[in-house]
């Protein structure tokens, strides 16, 4: 049973087609990113996902059914447009959305104190919000969604004004709820942390999909021809190369249809060039969201 089940869900608002014919599914303890430019739709999917929208085509089921109550207090939700309360101290903040969950007290309590600690804001949880910095705030606004210890977990942007350490703590634990079994889905511009932490993605443009499916197989999909490689010789300029590149200590290879990767290796160990990497040039997640969004491609 998939966690999300999206067939065919539509949404205009007035003349703008926001959402148009989009499907997909959500499997249990994945994490499943979900991109695209701004105004791509992919607030608006979210929002219909928890019922904040209704489709005007399509059908949504969550957990093998529909979003009732009870469903909805197993979905941690952490929208861009952040719900602190900024005149009041953290602990007491924290601890009013957690009651809004259905927590008790001592469970309140207790997975509060956790929290604080493993997200090093346990000496600051009397501090009135708007006395955190930015960092602690999304920090903050993190432990809000995942506090009440949800099934389902749906962030935007989980990223933004935490510096590498908190980064990398956020990663950490988004990882780790994963291994846990919890779904994970993940709204973010930031292509290399989709690339470190996502299984499989989708990529809208203009209410549309663009690109599904698993991130592995996407990059391989918009593999060219060109090759990298790592040799203390220099590479011949042989038929069937139409260009030679030196980037990073490395040299990327440029291939005509003539000339197939095996062949250019055969052909180099023929000519004793040493060879320490040889491997097939992958495009990066930024450069396959630019080509797959614009008509013309990637920029140079």
């Amino acid at each position: 049973m998939h966690t999300i089940d999206i067939k065919n869900i539509s949404k205009r608002f007035g003349t703008n087609q926001a959402v148009k014919d989009i499907s997909f599914e959500v499997n249990p303890g994945e994490i499943f990113g979900l991109l695209g430019p701004n105004g791509a739709g992919k607030t608006t999917c979210l929002r219909m996902v928890l019922d904040i929208f209704k489709p005007d085509t399509g059908s949504i089921t969550l957990f093998g059914g529909s979003l009732d109550e009870g469903k909805k207090d197993k979905i941690g939700y952490m929208p861009e447009d952040r719900g602190l309360y900024q005149d009041i101290p953290l602990e007491r903040c924290l601890t009013y959305l957690s009651s809004l969950k259905g927590m008790s007290k001592t469970e309140i309590k207790e997975q509060l104190d956790i929290n604080l600690e493993k997200f090093g804001l346990a000496d600051h949880r009397k501090k009135k919000v708007k006395e955190l910095s930015k960092g602690m705030q999304q920090k903050a606004q993190i432990i809000a969604t995942l506090q009440h210890k949800p099934e389902l977990i749906i962030i935007d942007e989980p990223f933004t004004a935490l510096d590498p350490i908190n980064t990398q703590l956020i990663k950490d634990i988004l990882v780790t709820l994963k291994e846990e079994g919890t779904t994970i889905i993940m709204c973010t511009h930031q292509m290399h942390q989709v690339e470190e932490l996502c299984d499989r993605i989708l990529l809208m443009n203009e209410g549309e999909k663009v690109l599904y499916g698993k991130l592995n197989e996407i990059r391989k999909q918009y593999s060219g021809s060109d090759v990298i490689i790592e040799s203390p010789n220099e590479v011949p300029q042989i038929p069937g190369i139409s260009n030679i590149e030196k980037v990073n200590g490395t040299v990327r290879v440029g291939l005509e249809n003539s000339l197939s990767p095996q062949d250019l290796l055969q052909n180099l160990i023929v000519n004793n060039i040493q060879i320490e990497k040889f491997q097939i040039a992958v495009p990066s997640l930024s450069e396959i969201f630019i080509q797959a969004v614009t008509k013309d491609g990637i920029d140079e």
